[in-house]
């Protein structure tokens, strides 16, 4: 079968990374004119320490806001609602178009998900990067040639939002749960989508208003296992990057198969994974990488050769973590 199987096939070595020490309204900004969702940080040796992520920005906006309600500016953030935010130039699936094709249009769009409407425009799902990793693992062991949206796509209706929902809302939302969008509904009809970026938009303009960037910072760098943020320190100055970095981010080496990133990708939250060989960063694998690999295995298999067995040899049909499917 064709190649690449292994994270070191696919992985980008060349990274937008931080430092710890990094200003964390510089991270934000960072984040937002690179469009990318997180990114490793590694000291001034090339040693990973973790990654800042949008997530890490929702849990900002909640310390950032608590400063801003202290300092009397909390009636301005509550007035900042789904419908001020929200994208409506959205595109959009069907329940019944092919899941493959539906594949190939995100990664076209560079987009990681996309709203599913029923034929009378109701919204009945999302289809995202992570449904995809379903129809990874699941085409690795099926024979079947193709299948619908409509079988991977996420129903949950936890993601739906009213157009009038507050800004702190959202963001907690985002923080307490997986989501990456929310779906702004009214009468069961899409007017909406809010992203993570969309909410970072704004609490950039709120964390500027709450920390002056230049302030000089008051004490030396402490390593990053034994610092303790306080909220004496936040009124000081503002965060670093190292304050609010997710520490416990997975991580794989080099080694890992397609298969093994692929379920990774479908039971965590995570959207990419940094590539370590032993504590230094050498790469990161994306959920859009995986997708870009696999897509073009299902572009090139042949119709009597639809599965992806290339991504793993180690794993028989009846291994599969997913539950047969009646497509």
């Amino acid at each position: 079968m064709s190649k690449p199987r292994l994270a070191h096939d696919i992985m980008v070595k060349k990274l937008h990374t931080m430092q710890p020490e990094q200003n964390v309204l510089q991270g934000i900004r960072q984040l937002l004119k690179c469009r990318i969702s997180g990114a490793p940080v590694i000291d001034q040796h090339g040693v990973y320490q973790g990654v800042f992520s949008e997530k890490c920005c929702m849990n900002l906006l909640s310390k950032a806001a608590r400063l801003a309600t202290e300092r009397g500016k909390y009636e301005r953030i509550r007035r900042v609602r789904a419908m001020d935010i929200m994208q409506t130039k959205l595109v959009t699936l069907t329940p019944d178009i092919d899941v493959f094709d539906a594949i190939g249009f995100l990664l076209k769009n560079r987009i990681s998900g996309s709203p599913v409407l029923d034929a009378d425009g109701d919204y009945v799902g999302v289809f995202s990067e992570k449904g995809s990793m379903d129809v990874v693992i699941e085409s690795s062991y099926s024979q079947l040639p193709t299948t619908r949206v409509g079988s991977f796509m996420d129903a949950d209706r936890g993601r739906l939002i009213h157009e009038h929902t507050d800004l702190l809302t959202i963001a907690r939302i985002f923080l307490e749960t997986p989501y990456r969008r929310l779906i702004v509904l009214r009468d069961e009809k899409l007017v909406g989508q809010i992203s993570r970026r969309d909410v970072m938009n704004t609490q950039i303009r709120l964390s500027e208003e709450v920390w002056n960037e230049n302030t000089v910072f008051d004490r030396p760098l402490h390593d990053v296992e034994t610092v303790n943020l306080t909220e004496a320190s936040l009124n000081k100055r503002p965060p670093r990057v190292y304050e609010f970095m997710d520490t416990a981010a997975k991580t794989v080496s080099q080694e890992v198969d397609l298969l093994s990133l692929a379920q990774i990708f479908r039971s965590s939250p995570y959207r990419r994974l940094p590539v370590l060989n032993g504590e230094h960063l050498t790469g990161q694998v994306s959920r859009r990488d995986l997708l870009t690999a696999a897509h073009h295995q299902m572009a090139v298999a042949s119709p009597t050769d639809s599965n992806l067995l290339y991504l793993s040899s180690l794993m028989e049909r009846r291994e599969s973590p997913i539950a047969t499917r009646n497509h």
